[in-house]
């Protein structure tokens, strides 16, 4: 018995790492200066500030989210194609998009703008995930820091919200909860709360943006 258990805890250590998109984007005098996105072909999701940031945020997509992104750099001959548009644009950013196949092998394209539709949908995808996991910090941080500040962190991601651009909204179900039922936050951000932690609360059709739980 204990050879067996043994082994099962082992297995899964001697397994081959799994398949990662990485998506980075530098943008000097921008907020943030630097993002990085690591999602795993499991759906375990990575966000960081900082190149080497020792304690990144962590979340995890659904199944069909993780597929769609998986899918659309597939299209993209998994980035060992240049995506760069070569048109004269208005600088962006200094976007990368990385894919570890999990064997060793790796590729990735630099670009600040793309004309290839598939490219777009992935930036767009991405950019509302890290869009989302700056709502969440900043809401985390008011809760804990700013009590003041709350209602204006729930208006971004109500925002957000109504413009569909928000991945995963049941990640910010238990703060909301938190904010509802404390009374040392203002009335109006209890409100806006209660009423946001209702609607994220719904079953979201699988048409809908994001489904990401976040582990922080």
């Amino acid at each position: 018995m204990k050879a067996a258990a043994f082994w099962a805890m082992a297995l899964p250590l001697l397994a081959a790492p799994s398949p990662r998109l990485i998506y980075t984007k530098t943008f000097p005098h921008s907020s943030p200066e630097y993002l990085k996105l690591v999602i795993d072909r499991s759906g375990a999701l990575q966000y960081s500030e900082a190149p080497n940031d020792p304690q990144p945020v962590t979340a995890h997509l659904s199944d069909s989210d993780t597929a769609q992104l998986f899918d659309l750099a597939g299209q993209l001959n998994y980035f060992k194609t240049p995506l760069e548009s070569g048109l004269k644009v208005a600088n962006t950013g200094k976007k990368v998009f990385r894919y570890e196949d999990g064997a060793g092998a790796s590729s990735e394209e630099t670009f600040n703008y793309s004309i290839d539709e598939a490219a777009q949908k992935l930036l767009a995808k991405l950019e509302d995930i890290a869009s989302s996991e700056r709502a969440y910090i900043d809401l985390d941080r008011t809760v804990h820091f700013d009590k003041l500040g709350v209602n204006d962190a729930l208006a971004e991601i109500e925002a957000l919200w109504l413009r569909k651009e928000l991945a995963a909204p049941d990640q910010f179900v238990p703060l909301l909860t938190r904010i509802a039922n404390h009374e040392s936050f203002m009335h109006l951000a209890r409100e806006r709360a209660a009423r946001l932690k209702d609607e994220f609360s719904k079953p979201i059709a699988a048409s809908d943006t994001g489904t990401v739980a976040n582990q922080q």
